[in-house]
């Protein structure tokens, strides 16, 4: 009888741990953690595996920057554009 209470506990909980949605997580925007794509935005060079792997970990950031007056006209310049597609990045629509 214990056996099978603890059989069933084992299960219940191994069902309860599968069934737990992932837990986000959370980015902290950082505009000066994009310091490594500087001459790519600010001279059309093409971006280091630094830059892009900085400009992925802030994607979910771009829209804020877009719409930050300070930061705006680098971010939708033709220049960062190109370097977001080149780092495949997807362009949001804010």
């Amino acid at each position: 009888m214990k056996a099978s209470f603890l059989f069933l506990s084992m299960v219940l909980l191994f069902g309860l741990l599968l069934s737990q949605a992932p837990t986000a997580v959370s980015v902290t925007c950082n505009p000066s953690s994009l310091s490594a794509c500087a001459s790519s935005i600010l001279n059309g060079s093409p971006p280091s595996s630094a830059c892009c792997a900085k400009l992925k970990s802030q994607k979910p950031c771009l829209c804020q920057y877009k719409k930050n007056p300070s930061f705006s006209g680098y971010v939708n310049s033709s220049n960062a554009r190109k370097m977001i597609s080149a780092c495949g990045v997807s362009i949001p629509k804010c």
